[in-house]
């Protein structure tokens, strides 16, 4: 009888998959419906004015994605591209319509399943991630994996009053 590492779920109960990510030594998750693919770092346009967390645009056949930064969203330093380093490309809603974000990661990991049973709150202390940005923390076998609020963390109405009150520069 094969007897497997995960926590037993709920009778019924069905367990959601979420893409696993490292980000500084880290593992995050989110959602794997909201993840549309997972593309392979590679040259994007810097944008003047931007908050540092936006790490630039990419052109994914024929339209503008920003790429965001999430160690430097995180109010971390910004990421150090490595090999592993990838974007992942995922959807969010603006104004009803849907957007199309990058997140730069320091290496993507797997796709795993955990049950609504095995995830609990955000914790109020003790992470350097703010607690809204968080959906709650999924167990793991042994582990704890930081499940992404994506609706918070990448709220684009946010994101974009921080562009806009990003310091302009003085005329030359």
């Amino acid at each position: 009888m094969k007897r497997d590492s995960a926590p037993a779920m709920l009778q019924g109960e069905t367990p959601t998959q979420y893409l696993t990510f490292t980000l500084g030594g880290e593992v995050f998750a989110m959602d794997i419906r909201t993840v549309r693919e997972i593309i392979q770092y590679g040259p994007m346009t810097t944008v003047p004015l931007m908050p540092g967390f936006v790490r630039g645009v990419i052109n994914l056949r024929g339209a503008v994605v920003p790429v965001i930064d999430l160690q430097a969203r995180f109010g971390r330093p910004s990421a150090l591209v490595s090999k592993k380093t990838c974007i992942v490309i995922f959807d969010t809603v603006r104004d009803g319509e849907r957007v199309e974000l990058g997140l730069l990661v320091d290496a993507v990991s797997e796709v795993i399943e955990i049950a609504a049973s095995q995830i609990e709150p955000p914790p109020n202390f003790g992470t350097a991630v703010r607690r809204d940005f968080i959906r709650g923390m999924g167990k793991v076998a042994d582990r704890f994996v930081i499940l992404i609020e994506p609706d918070k963390a990448f709220d684009v109405e946010d994101m974009a009053q921080l562009c806009e009150g990003a310091p302009a520069s003085e005329p030359v």
